[in-house]
């Protein structure tokens, strides 16, 4: 039977902790200058040295056991002038042949195979003794595979590297155009691809999406608090600990490879929790100094007990993005690495240079107001001290506080949910099942250059390719099979079983004749699907080739097949993903749950955050899908017609949102939590915390919303796919789950919401949501 447990039981635990934190806020609010410099000093510090010393950012990654990455491998081994990182130089002459520039073209392809790093290069151009290769006309055989157009005005010069480009930056690129700077001499158009192309794009410019933000947060605030500098300190410290955190981030680059989005990524999280983190440790000072407290106390007992929180919340946020590395591939590993990094200057920010900012400020926190400040509670500034809503550590809100409470719009709304849940409930799921419909058609993938804008030069690239040899030849797939073990007189029929298993494969355009490179002892050929690379019917073509085609035509021998290049590993990366994201959704819901369960001691209360955020999350997927695959609303966004999804995005969206809910989740849960144990009413602690939160998440939600929205504006689609889904999610969460199922389903499970097993309790370690302040 359900039964109120005993507050001692929560209130002993964590002296350690308490014992540091005040301290810590008291000691930061009394020497704010020497706070502030040091702050400022470390932001002056890390950037220049990230400015010197800092690392680049690379789409690169290996996928140790695939069967493209052994393919590789095999190259490698037998051909290694086939191996290495390959990317395309396309070449156009709208007046004239290309031929009639072979001078220029030679002189090219020589300058392009000086440069350092570069293990091949291929001329498109046939020697001048014999005619251009021309398609066999047959659609049943091999056709001979030319790099030049039929008109001859379109070419493509592949280069193939030791490293990825990418990892070169912007310096070697200088030296790649002027390699290819006698062709643009003689008014050849000259696109890069590949991840060449991804090196020369413009460099990603977020001033105006954090600009975006940044304005709306201002707006928020100032309409929120009615006080410009009271809006102001949430934004100086989520600026400040962005800044640091990145350039963090980029110093660490320098010894591991990161992914080209991971500065966006950090920024776009950093500044949504460092706003949000500021925030919840402002609104707890405000109401204090409003009772008479002492500004630097104050400050003290807000880092103890809403700094409390914000430490649960920002290790909770790193425990979800940890649990990327369940993945196995250490791309996305090092995604999650980069969020955490500003997630931890964030923490930092708050628990100290916001004290400190707070001391500075004293008792002007309202100064400078637009309209009448008001409390926590939502009373008015003049209200009697202690007239608000009790929250512990506020001293004069402790016992009878539930009699003291006021009874605002949102305690009213929730004693409204009270009265029928069962509608707010049924209507809440019904709202996140129409969202969640298009995630069950939800289309893993690659989105290929033909996606990005004509600005880049890797899409006009994409646009001749398509022009002058067909949409498939932008992801030619490489069948590469291992005949080191095959007896020289059986090698012959080997690759005549080899040609007729390669003939007539659906999804594929063509295949060029195979080769014997390198030491003769692998069988090559290229095959040219006839769809884009990014499409569903190409993914279908590789792996046919990779678990039916090639082991067949091998069967009976020793020989090995293997499909790799560019195209095909992406191919193995969205297949891996796809196979561990349900192991990833289950490590980090679980992680979750077992956070929310020892601070809040409440089986069933853990339980339904996990499973209300898995709903949210879903609604978020479905949004997603149907903007950018089904094309509602995606050219409106600057997206060239649809897309898959990229396979890495519901995983990094998983991660970070799960984690973000659960700042909400802390901040809610920790004031019903504290009113439950105060007054044993299930129902009306309910209705209390909605009074006493409402107006700090409203806020911290709209600006963790715009932040996320701003990046929307973004040229990069997985920048836009984020940006996306992160603002609906957290709009979802603050919305329909905070305001429709939170309270439905609290009412409804009442006092066995807190109910915990006796044995569970008693080995599970004890932490509270937000620290005592020792008073």
């Amino acid at each position: 039977m359900p039964s109120r447990r005993h507050t001692s039981a929560a209130a002993a635990p964590d002296k350690p902790r308490r014992g540091l934190l005040r301290p810590l806020g008291e000691w930061c609010a009394r020497h704010h200058y020497l706070v502030i410099v040091l702050w400022l000093v470390a932001l002056g510090g890390v950037h220049a040295a990230n400015s010197t010393w800092g690392g680049t950012y690379a789409d690169n990654f290996t996928l140790p056991g695939t069967q493209s990455q052994e393919g590789v491998d095999v190259l490698d081994e037998h051909a290694p002038q086939l191996g290495g990182q390959s990317s395309t130089i396309v070449l156009h002459d709208s007046a004239k042949p290309l031929t009639d520039d072979r001078s220029q073209v030679d002189q090219v392809v020589d300058n392009l195979s000086k440069l350092p790093h570069v293990i091949a290069v291929q001329n498109p151009l046939p020697s001048s003794s014999q005619p251009p290769p021309q398609p066999a006309p047959s659609t049943d055989g091999p056709k001979p595979s030319s790099p030049l157009s039929k008109d001859g005005r379109i070419a493509y010069i592949t280069v193939r590297w030791d490293t990825n480009p990418q990892a070169l930056g912007t310096s070697y690129l200088d030296n790649v155009d002027g390699a290819v700077e006698p062709l643009r001499q003689a008014d050849v158009d000259v696109e890069y691809g590949g991840s060449l192309g991804e090196l020369a794009r413009p460099k990603a410019n977020d001033l105006l999406s954090e600009a975006i933000g940044f304005g709306v947060a201002v707006v928020v605030l100032v309409i929120g608090f009615g006080s410009l500098i009271a809006a102001g300190v949430p934004l100086l410290t989520a600026l400040l600990s962005v800044i640091v955190g990145v350039s963090c981030l980029g110093l660490v680059a320098a010894a591991w490879t990161f992914a080209s989005v991971s500065p966006t990524l950090a920024t776009m999280i950093g500044i949504g929790v460092g706003i949000d983190y500021a925030l919840f440790l402002l609104t707890r000072h405000r109401q204090q100094v409003m009772e008479g407290e002492d500004p630097v106390v104050s400050a003290g007992r807000a880092v103890a007990t809403s700094g409390h929180a914000v430490v649960v919340s920002g290790c909770t946020v790193i425990v979800a993005l940890a649990g990327l590395s369940v993945s196995g591939v250490s791309f996305i590993s090092k995604l999650g690495v980069a969020a955490a990094i500003t997630v931890v200057t964030a923490v930092l920010g708050a628990l100290t240079l916001v004290p400190a900012l707070l001391g500075l400020i004293g008792r002007a926190i309202d100064r400078f107001t637009v309209r009448t400040p008001v409390a926590e509670s939502g009373a008015p500034a003049s209200a009697k001290p202690g007239a608000t809503a009790g929250t512990r550590g506020t001293g004069t809100a402790g016992a009878g506080a539930g009699a003291a409470e006021a009874q605002g719009t949102w305690h009213r709304y929730a004693q409204h949910v009270e009265r029928r849940p069962w509608w707010f409930l049924g209507g809440g799921i019904a709202v996140l099942a129409v969202l969640t419909v298009p995630l069950f058609s939800i289309q893993l993938g690659h989105i290929d250059d033909g996606a990005d804008p004509t600005s880049y030069t890797d899409r006009r690239a994409y646009d001749l390719i398509t022009d002058g040899f067909g949409v498939g030849t932008n992801g030619p797939v490489t069948a590469v099979i291992d005949q080191s073990k095959v007896p020289n007189a059986d090698r012959a029929a080997l690759a005549d079983s080899v040609q007729k298993n390669l003939t007539g494969v659906p999804g594929s355009a063509s295949f060029s004749p195979l080769q014997t490179p390198g030491d003769g002892d692998v069988l090559l050929s290229t095959v040219i699907p006839d769809q884009r690379p990014q499409d569903e019917a190409t993914t279908d073509l590789i792996n046919h080739l990779a678990d039916d085609v090639l082991p067949k035509a091998a069967s009976g021998t020793e020989a090995k097949g293997y499909v790799t290049g560019t195209t095909a590993a992406q191919v193995d990366f969205r297949n891996i993903i796809a196979d561990r994201l349900p192991l990833i959704i289950a490590v980090v819901v679980g992680l979750a749950f077992i956070i929310i369960l020892i601070v809040f001691r409440g089986l069933l209360v853990a339980l339904k955050a996990a499973v209300l955020n898995l709903l949210s999350i879903g609604a978020s997927y479905g949004v997603v899908v149907a903007v950018f695959q089904w094309g509602w609303g995606g050219p409106e966004l600057g997206v060239n017609g649809t897309v898959p999804i990229e396979s890495y995005v519901p995983m990094m969206m998983f991660a970070i949102i799960f984690g973000l809910s659960m700042d909400y989740e802390v901040f809610l849960l920790s004031r019903v939590h504290e009113a439950w144990e105060r007054t044993g009413d299930s129902r009306g602690s309910v209705a209390h915390a909605l009074e006493i939160t409402a107006r700090v998440i409203t806020c911290a939600a709209l600006i963790m919303v715009s932040v996320f929205a701003a990046f929307i504006i973004s040229t990069n689609i997985v920048v836009k796919m984020l940006g996306l889904g992160l603002a609906v999610s957290v709009l979802v969460d603050a919305t329909i789950v905070r305001l429709l199922l939170v309270p439905a389903v609290m009412t409804l499970l009442g006092k066995s919401a807190w109910w915990m097993p006796h044995w569970l309790d008693r080995i599970l370690p004890r932490v509270q949501a937000e620290g005592d302040d020792g008073t």
